[in-house]
């Protein structure tokens, strides 16, 4: 009757494997920060927020200067590399003569 009829089966089978390594490496994180957060939860709130910030500050700050963010944080990382050095603005910049 339906010859054209497509299971689901045979659409999981067409999903390259790379994606779904992505998404098991994606759980096997958020499992682990979970379990992380639940160990930390009952340290000192203040000591925690600032090593998060300070965490969160540097991975972040190496995005924005080495440009080698995730693809889904692109238009977050163009927004703010206006305001923060960049290794390309950099090296553009010694290129350049200085001005007398």
């Amino acid at each position: 009757m339906y010859l054209f009829a497509v299971t689901a089966a045979e659409k999981l089978q067409k999903i390259p494997t790379a994606f779904w390594i992505n998404v098991a490496l994606a759980v096997l994180i958020i499992v682990g920060v979970v379990i992380v957060m639940r160990k930390l939860a009952g340290t000192n709130k203040v000591v925690l927020a600032v090593l998060s910030l300070i965490i969160i500050s540097v991975v972040g700050f190496n995005w924005i200067y080495e440009r080698n963010e995730p693809k889904f944080l692109t238009p977050v990382v163009d927004k703010l590399s206006g305001f923060f050095p960049t290794k390309a603005g950099y090296k553009a910049k010694q290129q350049t003569a200085p001005k007398p």
